[in-house]
């Protein structure tokens, strides 16, 4: 298995002829209070289990929790900047959510090659998120990705 690190990434990321089962990539990120107000002016999405403690706190949860498609969107930065790479297109992501992510974790979320359709130019990859030995949300994606030249 080729664990891919930004030192050994090419800087145009990888060709589908490049691919291989087995390959993997991570990108880790600590959510932030301003990353979760953000997100909320962006996505319109102003549930109050996310931005009130309060009524946050009497919720199964017992407290805020981050929204899931914000850690979701780690899959998006993890395949278009470090596996494949630039020039790689979502065509479809499943995801279960598993556990909620609070402000301050640190979230991994980590892609795997599973299969390479080269005649169609595709690839299947695992999509993990962990919080520490947590799995938060876990899925599968299709990507297309661009061959060399």
């Amino acid at each position: 298995m080729d664990d891919v690190r930004a030192a050994n990434l090419p800087a145009a990321g990888y060709a589908l002829e490049d691919l291989a089962v087995g390959m993997t990539a991570a990108y880790e990120h600590v959510v932030t209070e301003q990353d979760v107000v953000k997100f909320a002016d962006i996505s319109g999405d102003r549930n109050p289990v996310h931005l009130d403690e309060a009524y946050a706190r009497a919720t199964r949860f017992k407290g805020r929790i981050v929204h899931g498609m914000l850690s979701a969107s780690f899959f998006s930065t993890t395949i278009a900047s470090r596996l494949p790479g630039p020039g790689t297109i979502y065509l479809t992501q499943n995801l279960s959510f598993r556990a909620p992510v609070r402000i301050g974790d640190r979230v991994e979320a980590r892609v795997t090659v599973i299969d390479v359709i080269r005649d169609k130019a595709r690839v299947l990859l695992k999509t993990v998120c962990k919080v520490g030995a947590t799995v938060v949300i876990d899925g599968d994606a299709l990507v297309m990705v661009p061959p060399r030249g």
